[in-house]
């Protein structure tokens, strides 16, 4: 399958990173290279774009895709969290833009044999970087019914999450849990009647607390964003788009916690912390598609950006 994904928030972005012709800029989440594309379109031969991932099928569509641009364009194999050591590795001292995409691509959902959807039969895989030992078949069959259920219940935000844990370890007693229809079928079985006529899919939520778990998507996350700000020059932006409240949970907070200043209690006199911002907010609620882009791209529903330039 061709790999495909359609970036969201697209115009957004790219405000939200003000490309500077001459700057550096670091796509952590390539994929298909949409957004990169959209950032090499507005740099000249002074301009550099460092674009990351750790599918080795996203790096070779993205190779494809941005030929022909006029700045020079590094591919780098590595989970975006290691950004620092990248840009160290290529001798690149500071940037004037990290953009961060997070979530699982249109590709990855789209293409049955990664395992990712509960909407086709493939064996459970869920691995963004192929290379990885951890699966979902392992997480599945091997993690205790207490981790199944934290792991669902916190990931996935999953209100059936003890019923849905309990029936998996009853279930891999016989043999163990192979594909993703055998899952969707068991989470659509675990789950009371009401629920299941809900409209979002029963297997949802666990599919996305499995995948989180494999791909350790949150951890990455938060340090990712730690690392990234010491990268940027000053006046530079890390831009960072999620599409579910924990990973905006984390953005929003790690976001509020760089742009503030001293924490010395209240009935101090003087500040003695020393403390001063490292980032101000743009858009301090954040940014999310407009209805054109929603009917356009439905997965554009639940996206929102947050912005932020460091001091």
């Amino acid at each position: 399958m061709e790999f495909h994904h359609v970036p969201v928030l697209a115009r957004q972005c790219m405000d939200a990173l003000a490309v500077r012709p001459d700057g550096v800029y670091v796509d952590g989440t390539t994929g298909g290279g949409g957004h990169s594309s959209l950032i090499a379109q507005r740099l000249g031969e002074a301009g550099r774009l460092v674009c990351i991932d750790r599918d080795d099928d996203a790096l070779h569509a993205a190779r494809a895709r941005l030929t022909g641009f006029a700045c020079r364009i590094d591919f780098v194999k590595s989970n975006f969290m290691d950004m620092d050591e990248v840009l160290r590795d290529l001798g690149i001292p500071a940037v004037q833009g990290v953009l961060l995409d997070l979530g699982v691509s249109s590709y990855q959902l789209d293409t049955p044999e990664r395992g990712f959807s509960y909407q086709s039969d493939a064996p459970l895989d869920m691995r963004m970087d192929r290379t990885q030992a951890l699966t979902a078949r392992e997480v599945v069959n091997s993690y205790s019914e207490q981790q199944l259920r934290e792991i669902i219940g916190t990931y996935g935000e999953e209100r059936y999450a003890g019923r849905i844990a309990a029936v998996i370890a009853a279930r891999r007693k016989d043999r163990p849990i192979e594909t993703t229809a055998e899952l969707s079928e068991i989470v659509r079985c675990a789950m009371p009647a009401a629920a299941r006529r809900e409209k979002q899919h029963p297997a949802k939520r666990t599919f996305q607390a499995v995948r989180i778990e494999v791909n350790g998507e949150l951890s990455a996350v938060q340090t990712a964003l730690d690392r990234a700000v010491p990268c940027l020059a000053t006046g530079g932006r890390l831009a960072v788009i999620s599409f579910h409240s924990l990973e905006d949970r984390i953005v929003k907070q790690t976001f509020a916690q760089l742009a503030k200043g001293c924490i010395c209690p209240k009935e101090f006199p003087v500040c003695v912390c020393g403390r001063k911002p490292q980032v101000r907010l743009i858009d301090r609620g954040g940014v999310t598609a407009d209805e054109q882009e929603i009917l356009e791209n439905p997965r554009a529903r639940s996206a929102r950006l947050r912005t932020a330039e460091k001091i």
